[in-house]
């Protein structure tokens, strides 16, 4: 059973474009190339892994749900039956999406570069000029809630064909025991694989579980994430001070 109680606060400050861009950056294709049908099961996938874990999502994702799921009817009707849409400029359905998705990435990109020179501004008027540690590590891949939802999904996917009766006695595991074993498991100043964390849980109800106690241990700040190359394999971090 899960430990359907327990509400994560986690606050998602990406929106529906973002995860539509995230999911077609994951599937390596372009935006013009994008398949409805895909990116609609994709899309409400994560939506159903929110509502699983109770994390509160804007009004929005779901509005974008229904406009997938339109987009998607229209697709597979012919086109001769396809109802009228006064409001699109093209016969393909997937058009003004397409539209928003550029449009957005453009916005985004801009913001970013904008940033990037902030940042480079500011070390080039700085007081006491620093010399850059060309032994330094590569910066790491930021980890998104979007990539954790992604590697939570792996995990679960185990599960996905099995029923156990095992399921029946796990509402034993609570949130708060789950936080003290993780506490337990990941020793202070050690980095471990995400799937590790786990590698000895014996139901979906666990998992879920799990991954709650590890999302409340990550906002108290005791957890870090990062992957060391987009989209790659995320490692969990417990500072030395945590």
């Amino acid at each position: 059973m899960e430990d359907t109680d327990y509400k994560v606060k986690l606050e998602v400050f990406e929106g529906p474009l973002d995860l539509l861009l995230y999911l077609i950056k994951k599937d390596e294709i372009d935006i013009y190339d994008v398949s409805i049908e895909r990116i609609t099961q994709q899309y409400l996938k994560y939506i159903d892994t929110f509502k699983m874990l109770n994390i509160e999502l804007a009004s929005e994702f779901i509005v974008m749900a229904a406009n997938l799921m339109y987009i998607k009817s229209r697709e597979l009707l012919p086109k001769l039956q396809q109802p009228p849409d006064e409001e699109a400029e093209e016969d393909d359905p997937r058009w003004e999406l397409i539209r928003q998705l550029v449009e957005y990435k453009k916005f985004k990109d801009a913001a970013q570069f904008l940033g990037l020179q902030e940042v480079k501004s500011e070390e080039f008027f700085a007081t006491s000029p620093e010399v850059p540690d060309l032994s330094a590590p590569p910066p790491v891949a930021q980890v998104g809630v979007f990539d954790l939802i992604r590697a939570f999904q792996r995990v679960l996917k185990r599960f996905e064909n099995t029923t156990d009766i095992r399921e029946i006695v796990d509402d034993r595991y609570t949130v708060a025991d789950k936080i003290e074993h993780l506490l337990e498991t990941i020793l202070a100043g050690s980095r471990v694989p995400f799937e590790s964390l786990f590698s000895s849980a014996a139901s979906r109800s666990e998992v879920i579980v799990t991954f709650l106690a590890m999302l409340e241990l990550i906002k108290l700040n005791h957890l870090q994430v990062e992957q060391e190359i987009l989209l790659g394999s995320i490692v969990v971090i417990r500072p030395a001070d945590a």
